[in-house]
């Protein structure tokens, strides 16, 4: 007999498959028409059967941000980019390991982490597929856009071992700028950079086509700039309350946590059993109480949050809520409740 949703110990992550799969499928279907391809980020939810169903739809493969994603990934047949660039060699060991399993990419932002591949490359005796990461204005990773990048990709192109594999621009500053027209703004003229190295490695002679990046914030602006082939978007699949404040993006949230009221001691307030340890804690704003009007979050504890409200929800009443940010939500989970309607039709576990 299937479990109910209702039935289920909170604090619990649930996901309407439902929702889900219109989301996977109504961005498949935009890129498709683009003329792009998808390559989705398997951060946002870091399940292999998540990724089964975007690749089902049309996805050309993964991007994932660690090695245990692509452990995860590569794992269950599924090609990968690595979008973070490594600077240890038991890690770019494993890399090139895994890249005599499946398809894997990688890239880099300083010679050094060429070095690195090209030796981790020979003794593992593959080629292996490395782009260059482009800071288009984040400051978090890449190389700047200018002639050390050219130089960068040049370096890979020398090297036996590795091949050239393209460019690599993502814009996280860009995902969540509010308003749809300042992110145009935004994403177009960080991209305007990338653009610039490509269109010179490609009067160099390098293959220098595969420019990857976007993401959910951006992505109806990324797929009209001819330039971009490959979208790296993440979080559409499940959607949070990030996303639903900025504006202008059409996904539906699929994935809540469950909890259930365990005090209601106070007039002003209830008490629910899911707090730091079930909700990422990295947004200004806490998790939404979904069909609870007027509702007020706030913190209690690693196990507990208040919920203010003028009708107050009863003791034992389960309560859905949209979270801050799903990426790092998901991460505080082991188990992910894959539902139809009222019915958990599957758990999924990392």
């Amino acid at each position: 007999m299937l479990m109910r949703k209702s039935e289920l110990p909170t604090p619990a992550l649930v996901v309407d498959l439902d929702i889900m799969e219109t989301n996977i499928a109504a961005m498949q279907a935009a890129v498709t028409a683009a003329g792009k391809v998808l390559r989705p980020h398997a951060k946002a939810h870091k399940r292999a059967a998540i990724a089964r169903k975007q690749v089902e739809a049309g996805a050309v493969g993964m991007c994932v941000a660690t090695l245990a994603e692509m452990d995860l990934m590569v794992s269950a047949g599924i090609g990968v980019l690595l979008t973070t660039p490594v600077a240890a060699r038991v890690k770019t060991d494993r890399v090139a390991e895994l890249a005599g399993r499946g398809d894997v990419s990688v890239v880099v932002d300083h010679p050094m982490q060429v070095e690195f591949y090209a030796n981790s490359a020979e003794r593992a005796g593959v080629q292996l597929n490395v782009l260059v990461d482009l800071d288009i204005g984040d400051h978090r990773t890449g190389v700047p856009c200018d002639e050390r990048a050219v130089e960068l990709a040049m370096a890979i192109d020398a090297s036996p071992h590795l091949r050239f594999g393209g460019l690599q621009a993502y814009s996280v500053s860009g995902s969540h700028t509010v308003g749809h027209t300042e992110r145009l703004t935004h994403s177009t003229a960080a991209l305007a950079q990338a653009v610039s190295i490509q269109r010179e490695l490609l009067a160099r002679g390098l293959r220098a086509t595969r420019l990857t990046g976007g993401s959910t914030g951006t992505w109806d602006i990324d797929i009209t700039i001819p330039e971009l082939t490959e979208m790296q978007a993440g979080s559409y699949p499940l959607m949070d309350a990030a996303y639903g404040k900025i504006g202008g993006v059409p996904f539906a949230v699929a994935m809540h946590v469950m909890a259930t009221v365990i005090s209601v001691s106070h007039k002003d307030r209830v008490t629910v059993d899911a707090g730091f340890k079930a909700f990422a804690t990295d947004r200004p704003f806490g998790p939404e109480a979904v069909g609870l009007d007027g509702a007020r979050w706030q913190w209690a504890g690693d196990e507990h949050g208040f919920l203010f409200a003028d009708a107050l929800p009863a003791l034992g009443e389960q309560l859905a809520f949209v979270v801050p940010h799903c990426d790092p939500t998901v991460n505080l989970h082991e188990k992910m409740y894959a539902c139809r309607g009222k019915f958990v039709a599957e758990v999924w576990t990392r």
